[in-house]
């Protein structure tokens, strides 16, 4: 990705969450959207980034319910298995003293993450959907094909719409995306 990186764009530093190169509090705010989840070790990349950054703004999803969409509930059951052995989002939130603020995904989410299209059931079917979201590498290519196979069977006769009746009109929906929150304490030397 870096070296996709267009001439003239800002400064990028290698590094890795978990030892972050950058003296303490020299950011006034740090973010991660949906990768704390790829880190060999999530909390410790967490307390990084607010031993650098006064502001820390995290975006996961809670995986703990796999039965809260659709997706994950009828087709994809191997979605179960990748939150085993991680910290859940609340120990994360309590590692760093962030608190925890759900972000319903809008029906028309246009950001392309796994859940963006909950209520756009077609869209995973195109590869270029499946390729934007880490999930489908991680629980492999013969469960993305059966899932893929399934809910395409299960649109054309109808199923998918019996089974999700309820959500096809709504205009957000909670998915578990929730956002951490973590402020750095207040010194004189902040102020």
């Amino acid at each position: 990705m870096r070296a996709q990186r267009p001439p003239g764009a800002a400064p990028c530093l290698a590094a890795v969450a978990e030892s972050l190169p950058f003296a303490g509090l020299c950011f006034d705010a740090a973010m991660s959207v949906l990768s704390d989840h790829h880190w060999a070790d999530p909390l410790t990349g967490l307390a990084e980034m607010t031993r650098v950054a006064r502001r820390v703004v995290v975006l996961q999803f809670d995986t703990s319910d796999p039965a809260r969409f659709w997706l994950t509930r009828d087709y994809l059951p191997e979605f179960a298995h990748l939150s085993q052995g991680v910290p859940t989002l609340t120990e994360r939130a309590a590692a760093i003293g962030a608190r925890l603020e759900a972000m319903p995904v809008p029906w028309d989410c246009a950001h392309g993450f796994f859940h963006a299209y909950w209520r756009r059931p077609r869209a995973y079917l195109r590869s270029e959907v499946r390729q934007a979201s880490s999930v489908w590498a991680m629980v492999g290519p013969a469960a993305e094909q059966r899932a893929v196979r399934k809910l395409a069977d299960d649109l054309r006769s109808g199923w998918w719409t019996e089974r999700n009746r309820e959500i096809t009109s709504l205009s957000q929906m909670d998915l578990g995306a929730r956002l951490l929150i973590a402020w750095a304490p207040r010194t004189p030397a902040s102020d």
